[in-house]
């Protein structure tokens, strides 16, 4: 089913939609849960949180691009279920990695001031990102957004893992460098 009629049937409250999104999306939205979470428990509830938040989202809101839709929901709600999980104790997890590592470029403000802001610094990283090179777009993506494994994205690109991490942090100097030439406080 096409991605336009997906949207349909959530605007006409049919529950058809959930039952296409899942078909269509379920490995792509399971994926990104595991890849943050790593239990399958937890990422199965974490999709099925996707469709219910995806339910509550439309209408009003219409996604141009329904995969990046389900994929930023599930991806956000894998994060807050990961911290709530793991509130007490910080385990050695891959996640805990990620938001060191990126800790170092911004700040977890979530203040309505910061998130105009928040908006802006979006919009940024993207520009940069762009202009990297596609392979080190992909790892940077691989490894930020969808929180994989530095030996996953070493294994994916055949190489080893220390250069991935080499790349990674050579790419978050420059992003930091990058975005404090354009006046962020970082």
């Amino acid at each position: 089913m096409e991605d336009h009629e997906i949207v349909r049937l959530y605007f006409m409250r049919s529950e058809q939609a959930i039952a296409e999104s899942q078909a269509k999306y379920g490995a792509y939205v399971g994926a990104v849960a595991r890849n943050i979470l790593k239990t399958r428990e937890d990422a199965e509830e974490c999709v099925n949180d996707t469709w219910f938040h995806a339910w509550n989202a439309m209408p009003p809101h219409k996604p141009a691009v329904l995969s990046s839709f389900f994929g930023k929901i599930t991806r956000n709600l894998a994060f807050d279920r990961y911290k709530m999980l793991h509130r007490e104790k910080r385990g050695g997890y891959e996640v805990d990695l990620v938001l060191d590592e990126l800790s170092e470029i911004v700040s977890g403000q979530d203040d309505p001031e910061h998130k105009v802001m928040a908006e802006e610094l979006s919009r940024e990283i993207g520009r940069f990102l762009k202009k990297l090179p596609q392979e080190k777009r992909y790892m940077f993506i691989l490894r930020y957004w969808y929180a994989m494994d530095i030996s996953e994205i070493a294994s994916r690109f055949r190489t080893s893992r220390d250069n991935v991490s080499v790349i990674l942090s050579r790419i978050r100097k420059q992003l930091k460098a990058y975005l404090t030439e354009r006046g962020y406080d970082i």
